[in-house]
């Protein structure tokens, strides 16, 4: 896949961000006026079956279902432009994020660190029974 997310989720963000990969934009989540969290699907290219479904939430809105809405969404999105396959990326940093994907069934495929980065990222799939 090697389409890593080009900027984690910052409080500033809220809109399509420069550069990044064709998408459905992201979807936002916000409490008040402050974006706690965001999905990108980026629909299939490559790969016509393969879609990948990025969810993020700030470190002090997790743990309440955000993330499962979050995900819900971008999946519902994914399966509606006709991916078959659903992957995910995750900085390894992120053990969080890790545990969120492999608890709903992804399953790591490659791992890598981009130049100018020192943290790998982490290419996982939905397995095909869950989803």
């Amino acid at each position: 896949m090697r389409g890593a997310p080009r900027y984690p989720l910052r409080s500033r963000h809220g809109r399509p961000r420069p550069g990044a990969l064709a998408q459905d934009g992201p979807y936002d989540f916000r409490v008040g006026d402050a974006l706690v969290g965001c999905t990108t699907v980026r629909p299939p290219a490559d790969d016509p079956t393969a879609a990948t479904v990025i969810a993020r939430v700030l470190p002090g809105h997790r743990g309440r279902g955000l993330g499962g809405a979050l995900y819900a969404h971008g999946l519902e999105q994914a399966r509606a432009l006709g991916a078959t396959v659903i992957e995910t990326v995750v900085l390894a940093s992120t053990t969080e994020g890790l545990h969120f994907a492999r608890r709903r069934g992804f399953a790591e495929v490659d791992r890598y660190v981009l130049p100018g980065h020192t943290v790998a990222f982490v290419d996982l799939r939905l397995e095909q029974h869950h989803g």
